[in-house]
């Protein structure tokens, strides 16, 4: 009788590090419990600066394998760090369907989306004393056509020791059809997957995290689904975070972010870590 295999080591990432100070607050109280061992920062977002900076190194010490990545920020409500970057609305970046829209017409400059994201690596680098230990982009801007080659170029550049996030799934086509958004990932990342694999540079094998924001379903329930399959390494996208005026004011992902760190802070989440045999450790 062989033993059972090991657990499967995954990445829990919470996005959004620097959006306001409630949802740094609910990160690192996280990491510090050995409940998340990534988290991506925003240097465009509302409550980043070197003391959130300092709290999180301070946070992540007790957990030597806990990851800090770059969330790169492309979309409204924030804005560039670079003057010239375009196009923009209002001072501010395009929304998220715009920014795709023009992606995929081919209207965005690829030398100032460079520019920009160069930018926001040097920003983290000044910030952290470091490179990030990954690269990932808020609501998915890497991997948008006319943004994806950019990034790929701005991270060989500027972290090549990083990894980057793709957002495809590893599951079969009739198992993908039932979530639409986390369909339109899958697209997208098949080809980021073959431009990063061209630029050697490495990426998660799988993908989970992306559901209906709005619907507020049950998040237990839906991370007992994301964990199903997911293989050693995969990712796990999660948005913990306490609401506060500056978090409603940047963003509609408001109260399920606390559900979301209720759940990741109770005692039900390590009870299910078990169940799948998967580890943050």
């Amino acid at each position: 009788m062989t033993d059972a295999a090991p657990p499967r080591r995954i990445w829990l990432c919470a996005d959004d590090y620097g959006i306001s100070p409630g949802v740094n607050r609910a990160i690192r109280d996280l990491i510090e419990r050995g409940r998340l061992n990534a988290t991506s920062v925003m240097m465009v977002g509302g409550a980043i600066g070197r003391d959130e900076a300092r709290a999180l190194e301070a946070a992540a010490a007790g957990s030597p394998r806990c990851a800090i990545g770059l969330h790169v920020t492309l979309t409204a409500p924030f804005s560039p760090l670079t003057m010239h970057f375009r196009p923009l609305d209002g001072g501010m970046f395009l929304p998220f369907p715009k920014l795709l829209r023009a992606g995929l017409l081919r209207r965005l400059d690829p030398e100032m989306v460079h520019a920009e994201l160069v930018v926001q690596l040097a920003a983290f680098d000044d910030l952290f004393g470091r490179a990030p230990d990954f690269v990932d982009g808020h609501q998915h801007a890497q991997l948008f056509p006319g943004v994806r080659d950019a990034f790929l170029a701005a991270v060989r550049q500027s972290a090549p020791g990083a990894w980057v996030r793709q957002g495809g799934r590893n599951l079969p086509l009739a198992r993908r059809l039932g979530a639409p958004k986390a369909l339109v990932l899958d697209v997208l990342s098949a080809q980021f997957r073959r431009r990063a694999a061209r630029a050697g540079i490495a990426f998660n094998p799988a993908f989970a995290g992306a559901y209906d924001f709005s619907a507020q379903p049950d998040f237990g329930v839906l991370m007992r689904q994301f964990l199903e399959a997911l293989p050693a390494d995969g990712l796990v996208m999660c948005h913990p975070g306490f609401v506060d005026d500056l978090l409603v004011s940047l963003d509609p992902l408001t109260v399920q972010r606390e559900h979301e760190h209720a759940f990741l802070g109770g005692e039900q989440f390590p009870e299910l870590l078990a169940a799948n045999r998967v580890t943050l450790g």
